[in-house]
């Protein structure tokens, strides 16, 4: 009996300093590759990079992919445009859709918000069917999961908790308004608070070497973060009753400690009558939006 070949599958988180990609057959990873974004032009430039780097991946499972899911950290419309993304605003307009279908020709190819997915993925990875995701990266991103889904709900838009305004004069954010979480507690914002604090440039190599050094800079940044990713926990907490919040993401992933800090920011936050928080670092590291993806494929 001739065996019937299991569906090769393709997620894709995309972000906005570096895309992963990674290929399964079954459930039994393949191949994966990531590569970092070349400096900003165009949309048109970037799917050119995605497009190359896809073709290289092809080659090396010598099969074409059957469903394909992408985390996506800009907004997009339901007919597939990107709406906005503030980290590459050059991509406002671009038919998404269209750029995959025609990357994917024959595969079925579905999208969604990148905070979502890596909420989704931690929360089975937790065996919860009530979480907060924070995805601290080159932006802050998200996802709550309530009885096992999303909320509020792929039909009502992402969550996003980056623009939570949490600080009323803090820093501009990328979205233009002041004091979002993202401008406060995001990778890049993060860095920018140490050098400020140091008075000179940081590299993101330096930082948790820093801080387990107890250099005053680095214990200042980042706390500042943790501080304003507590505040954007404890207000999800108060709307929706939430008892558990994982801290992933790439920036999150290099700095482990992060889940630490944050949970010994809740100590000023925790009201009287209202539980504490319980604060974990990301089961799947920084990859929790490339596992969301995946599991968004294997649904098509």
């Amino acid at each position: 009996m001739t065996e019937v070949p299991r569906p090769l599958r393709l997620g894709i988180d995309i972000g906005g300093t570096k895309v992963a990609l990674r290929a399964e057959q079954g459930t039994h990873p393949v191949a994966e590759t990531a590569f970092a974004w070349h400096p900003r032009r165009s949309a048109d430039h970037d799917l050119a990079q995605l497009t190359l780097h896809v073709d290289e991946l092809r080659t090396r499972v010598g099969a074409p992919f059957t469903a394909v899911g992408v985390a996506m950290p800009g907004a997009v419309s339901p007919d597939g445009r990107v709406v906005a993304w503030p980290g590459r605003p050059e991509w406002a307009g671009t038919d998404l859709g269209a750029a995959l279908r025609g990357l994917f020709p024959g595969a079925r190819v579905a999208w969604a918000d990148d905070g979502d997915l890596g909420a989704l993925a931690e929360a089975r990875a937790a065996h919860r069917d009530d979480l907060l995701y924070l995805g601290v990266g080159t932006g802050v991103g998200g996802g709550l999961v309530r009885d096992g889904a999303l909320c509020p709900g792929p039909a009502r838009g992402s969550f996003e908790i980056g623009h939570t305004v949490v600080a009323l004069d803090g820093p501009r954010c990328t979205c233009g308004r002041r004091g979002c979480l993202q401008a406060l507690a995001s990778g890049p914002a993060t860095l920018a608070h140490a050098a400020r604090l140091r008075g000179s440039e940081v590299a993101f190599d330096a930082l948790g070497p820093a801080w387990r050094e107890g250099l005053p800079w680095a214990t200042g940044a980042l706390r500042r973060a943790a501080r304003a990713l507590a505040a954007a926990a404890v207000g999800v907490q108060e709307m929706f009753h939430t008892r558990l919040v994982v801290v992933g993401g790439g920036f999150a992933h290099g700095i482990p400690e992060l889940h630490v800090l944050v949970d010994a920011e809740l100590t000023d936050l925790t009201r009287p009558g209202v539980p504490r928080l319980e604060v974990r670092g990301a089961a799947l590291g920084g990859l929790s939006s490339l596992a969301g993806a995946l599991e968004l494929a294997r649904t098509l």
